[in-house]
């Protein structure tokens, strides 16, 4: 288990790698306020948990970023916008940030950030296209950790990957820049699409939608391009997301009947980390459980974009059954969809 200061270290250097070093620099100020007497910085160095896994750092980048949004206070805005750069100043305005408002910043170390990417959906449409070659075109989706469901969405999102388009026409366009071969360009057909969150997010909500968009790393305008999107696409038809915890979410999902020739698929981005261990344990036994009655009529498969810690990657794998189960390495990609690498065929 990594120590609290470790787990900011090593959060600073994530944002760094994936393209945010502003980002990287308000998360290592986080260091100077484990020594302050702030409510917040006793609870950061007191922290009961696991720093790295928690995502503890993003908490807090989270609440001082959305006090740059809401303008109740501005005095981090040349720090994201990268006009500030020295280390020690912007300590020094994190923690004098920290002191003036430790009383509303502190409930952001509460819960998990909020991360919710369309720009991640690649890896679900890239491992469907592949998938379909094997299994046939018809799939129903289940994704656990769906935060405001932007990726139960995705069946209305027009895809461009490694020049294979698919999907319609529509106000959200996921198009990152593409490494290597293309997918299969195969039909994919979702029928049904629904997911899980223990605190999901409403996009009709305007307070909600700002706190997902307060996770978004500043540098990155895309992504709040990508969320306006989603609340449009939200407030013509509501992704279909239920308020539960994830392995009961996953026992319900396989307990469900399944039509013939479709696919049933479990998925998840970035939200594995978050699930404790015992859950996992237990979501890993239900699918194995499942996949040992899979028929080439009713199979199921398991897509997933999670994080490398040692290389820092986020690598996407897919099991099927019937097929074997093992693990696939179809690519891997940026954490917020810029790019993606495939090494599928």
């Amino acid at each position: 288990m990594v120590s609290v200061t470790e787990g900011i270290e090593w959060q600073a250097e994530h944002a760094e790698q994936a393209g945010a070093p502003c980002t990287g620099r308000v998360v290592r100020a986080m260091l100077a306020l484990l020594e302050t007497d702030t409510a917040v910085g006793r609870r950061m160095a007191n922290w009961q948990g696991l720093a790295l896994e928690d995502a503890m750092p993003l908490r807090i980048n989270g609440g001082l970023h959305n006090l740059v949004l809401t303008g109740e206070d501005r005095r981090l805005e040349p720090v994201y916008a990268g006009l500030i750069t020295d280390q020690n100043t912007i300590d020094a305005l994190v923690v004098d940030v920290v002191r003036t408002y430790d009383a509303r910043l502190l409930p952001w170390l509460d819960g998990p950030p909020q991360t919710n990417e369309a720009g991640r959906s690649w890896a679900f449409m890239s491992a469907l296209l592949w998938l379909s070659e094997r299994l046939g075109p018809e799939f129903e989706l289940c994704e656990i950790g769906a935060s405001a469901g932007v990726n139960t969405m995705m069946e209305r999102y027009h895809f461009n990957l490694g020049g294979v388009e698919t999907g319609p026409q529509s106000p959200m366009h996921i198009h990152p820049e593409w490494r290597g071969l293309p997918p299969p360009d195969s039909p994919v057909h979702i029928t049904s699409i629904r997911g899980c969150d223990q605190a999901p997010i409403d996009l009709s909500d305007p307070e909600a939608a700002l706190r997902l968009k307060s996770y978004v790393w500043p540098e990155a305008a895309a992504r709040m391009g990508r969320i306006e999107a989603a609340i449009e696409l939200a407030s013509q038809k509501p992704p279909q997301i239920v308020r539960q915890d994830a392995g009961d979410f996953v026992r319900e999902m396989l307990a469900a009947p399944q039509t013939e020739g479709v696919t049933r698929v479990l998925c998840h981005s970035i939200v594995w980390q978050y699930i404790p261990q015992d859950t996992r344990a237990a979501i890993e036994e239900a699918m194995l459980t499942a996949a040992a009655q899979a028929t080439a009529e009713r199979p199921l498969a398991w897509v997933s974009l999670e994080t490398n810690r040692d290389t820092f990657r986020h690598e996407l794998h897919v099991r099927y059954w019937p097929g074997g189960g093992a693990p696939v390495l179809l690519g891997c990609g940026h954490p917020h969809g810029a790019w993606a690498e495939w090494f599928g065929n």
